[in-house]
């Protein structure tokens, strides 16, 4: 049985992951937050934009509380990809603004509609689906992308996600052993 317990645990890891993920844009300028750091384009804005509607689309149309704003289609092939970057004319606090606004709209679901509540996710194999599902699903998505960002960062400007126990040098030691290790088995 799913309970109430479980749910109130795994809103309390998306809280916390949203941070994070905001987080990562902290000291960053435009450009380092918008520029593609990966063959795909991948960057650190354009994270945040995706998951501005994958919240908004799962904690909104499955459970038929459309989020308050305008979303794309999820069948429409002509916009997909197109939540991953940001253009020109969006701003970083548009961007951020409207991944709160789907935090707010997606709070709201998580707390209003009991753990097992149905929904409907045409897009999946199996589209009848629980709040619980959803859940699991936004946070494994969610932790995902905190983990790509994390990488992006680091590429920026060496920012390391912190477990707080070890320091840059400790960082810088542990890279060359692993770079001897990689070396020493290409030989």
């Amino acid at each position: 049985m799913i309970d109430e317990f479980a749910k109130q645990y795994l809103h309390g890891d998306l809280r916390e992951i949203r941070e994070e993920m905001l987080g990562k844009l902290d000291g960053l300028g435009e450009y380092d937050i918008r520029r593609p750091l990966t063959a795909t384009g991948t960057n650190l804005l354009g994270l945040v934009k995706h998951l501005t509607l994958t919240e908004a689309r799962y904690f909104g149309d499955i459970f038929g509380r459309p989020f308050p704003e305008p979303l794309p289609r999820w069948d429409d092939r002509a916009v997909r990809g197109k939540d991953m970057w940001a253009t020109e004319h969006e701003t970083r606090d548009e961007i951020i603004s409207r991944y709160r606004q789907a935090w707010a709209h997606s709070d709201a679901t998580i707390t209003e509609l009991a753990v097992d509540t149905p929904g409907h996710v045409p897009w999946w194999p199996r589209p009848d689906v629980m709040l619980f599902n959803i859940l699991v699903h936004v946070l494994t998505e969610t932790n995902r992308h905190a983990g790509h960002a994390d990488i992006l960062r680091e590429q920026l400007d060496g920012a390391l996600a912190s477990d707080g126990h070890h320091d840059a040098e400790f960082w810088a030691s542990r890279h060359a052993e692993i770079e001897r290790a990689a070396r020493a088995v290409a030989q």
